[in-house]
């Protein structure tokens, strides 16, 4: 599979990788086919992991704990529509296997950071 960063190494800035995810999505859905079910799945994709990154950059500019929770549980939300609208891609077996293989197992990984972050601040 070839991802669109030069030698593909692990980033370990969280909102790093979540820029690198949202970027992905949309050079995953660009090489879609055009249908009504698909277009839907394909817009969802783009705004939810789109808004995890967004959420997270809002979330480091809080000042108290509770709303850095709060923020970051956005996220988390957004990352699992993100999941769920890759695993009915998946499902129906559309794009790049491997593509559609690497973004599923990212957006785990990126809800299991996200969710020990929010752990760690209560």
């Amino acid at each position: 599979m070839q991802i669109n960063e030069p030698n593909f190494e692990k980033i370990y800035s969280f909102e790093d990788r979540l820029v690198r995810f949202a970027g992905e999505c949309i050079f995953f859905v660009r090489k879609l086919e055009k249908s009504y079910e698909i277009e839907y799945y394909k817009n969802q994709l783009i705004r939810s992991s789109g808004s995890s990154s967004l959420n997270y950059g809002e979330a480091q500019g809080t000042i108290t704990s509770r709303d850095f929770i709060f923020k970051v549980s956005l996220s988390v939300k957004e990352l699992k529509e993100s999941r769920n609208s890759l695993k009915v891609l998946d499902y129906i077996k559309t794009g790049d296997l491997e593509e559609r293989k690497w973004l599923l197992t990212e957006v785990e990984e990126l809800i299991a950071i996200a969710s020990k972050m929010i752990n760690n601040k209560k």
